[in-house]
């Protein structure tokens, strides 16, 4: 694929490497001449200066052919601006713009931007894997469906164990896909699965439904 990355930063430079690796196109724009020295120094004629925000800078780099623009600046609105730039004057299929505010992920949604990606999310993130206590980790969004893909752990605690999944009275739109025993294979359940303490079970269902869907697993 052909990949423009606006910035040209430490996030922009290790992505270049890693696209690189895997064989892409890839050309980074960095308004910093010098860290465009830097990286053309080391990596050859992959950077080009300029502002990824302007149209025009996009045009000469030849953006209408480009399969995605991702932008890594640290200025969220720099980011969004230039995947706007991208996806409507553009009209590049895919665009991804780092964000530092969490809170501006549904407003950049809201204006096209097709993937939103937060340190800080990340962060949380891994730290709900690692508390065994927590009961719902979002795994993945699937934008287009409007749906995510969650990972449920069944606690002792919980009034559904022993239960069969037909039991349950599961929230719109929510269906069981995998369950992951503590001992033994993954499996896809049936409605005669019987939950068990300890079970991993991964999910789909609704934004909306989510919390819903925990409150059903832990039998609250």
């Amino acid at each position: 694929m052909y990949i423009i990355v606006v910035g040209g930063g430490r996030l922009g430079y290790y992505l270049l490497k890693a696209l690189l690796n895997e064989g892409h196109e890839v050309l980074v724009l960095e308004k910093d001449s010098r860290i465009c020295k830097t990286i053309t120094d080391e990596l050859g004629s992959v950077c080009f200066r300029g502002d990824g925000c302007e149209a025009a800078t996009l045009a000469e780099v030849g953006t209408g052919r480009a399969d995605m623009v991702v932008a890594v600046t640290g200025d969220d609105e720099d980011n969004l601006v230039a995947c706007q730039v991208a996806k409507h004057k553009h009209n590049v299929p895919r665009t991804i713009a780092r964000i530092r505010n969490p809170r501006n992920a549904v407003l950049f949604k809201k204006l096209g931007v097709d993937v939103t990606v937060s340190s800080t999310d990340l962060i949380i993130e891994a730290i709900e894997r690692e508390v065994p206590t927590h009961p719902v980790t979002q795994l993945m969004t699937l934008e287009e469906k409007g749906l995510v893909i969650v990972d449920v752990k069944i606690s002792s605690e919980s009034s559904m164990v022993g239960k069969t999944v037909r039991e349950l009275n599961l929230p719109k739109e929510s269906k069981l896909a995998l369950i992951i025993p503590s001992q033994g294979s993954a499996y896809v359940p049936t409605p005669q699965t019987i939950l068990v303490a300890g079970d991993q079970i991964i999910a789909i269902t609704s934004p909306e439904s989510k919390e819903a869907l925990r409150a059903t697993l832990s039998g609250k």
